[in-house]
């Protein structure tokens, strides 16, 4: 009489086990019974792999408070890999997007609900920095500006260009340089220096890669403003 299916995959299952076991003894070691012994324990003592520690919203290490925005921003690596920039699991400006050029990276967001505004590069090498100031110039109250450098982000910088970024927060905008590093989350209105703000200068003696610095990481929580500006 033929086996069933089942039947023969579970006999074959254990003329395997028992011939391993054997073949153990012999050779004088217990590790195939071991092993068996193992498998057939109940999972609670099967060994764990460590799991892997829980990432959140950007790949933020922990959740934002309510009524925050969790952001993530990434500088351009010399002039090889552009920067990103995430807000709220959702990447505004990438490579991957096709979205993001040398210079400067810069994407406006709601401040109440946090939607993307719009979203540009402006080559600071080579471009017209007219194109920036009309971008930055008339902002609404409450507008959220973020900022990541790709290549190099000041050359075609002027004193209005540098002025108003500093009205949005910046501490560093006014001794941007050649090829610098900097990443930036500042608004329209704020009273203060932004706290989201690095920036590494350009430094023979302390680039990473030749002729740039090292490209900057930065992540928090915004909190987000109400919808009647308070």
């Amino acid at each position: 009489m033929r086996l069933a299916g089942p039947l023969r995959v579970v006999v074959i299952i254990l003329t395997a086990g028992l011939t391993w076991i054997l073949v153990s003894l012999l050779l004088g070691t217990q590790s195939g019974f071991s092993r068996l012994q193992q498998l057939l324990s109940s999972p609670e003592n099967l060994p764990m792999a460590e799991p892997r520690p829980r990432r959140y919203k950007c790949g933020l290490p922990q959740p934002c408070p309510e009524q925050h925005l969790a952001f993530r921003l990434v500088s351009g690596a010399a002039n090889v890999i552009g920067p990103k920039i995430c807000l709220e699991d959702k990447m505004l400006m990438s490579s991957v997007k096709n979205n993001v050029g040398r210079g400067l990276n810069i994407a406006l967001v709601n401040g109440v609900n946090g939607e993307l505004i719009d979203a540009r590069f402006f080559d600071m090498w080579a471009g017209d920095v007219n194109e920036l100031l009309k971008f930055i110039r008339t902002l609404h109250e409450g507008t959220l500006v973020f900022v990541a450098s790709y290549d190099d982000p000041a050359t075609k910088m002027n004193e209005e260009t540098r002025r108003i970024f500093s009205e949005l927060g910046s501490s560093v905008a006014k001794e941007l340089g050649f090829r610098d590093s900097w990443v930036f989350v500042g608004a329209k209105g704020v009273q203060d220096k932004s706290p989201f703000e690095q920036h590494t200068k350009n430094s023979k003696s302390t680039n990473k890669y030749e002729g740039w610095p090292e490209a900057l990481e930065m992540e928090g929580c915004i909190p987000q403003r109400k919808a009647d500006g308070q």
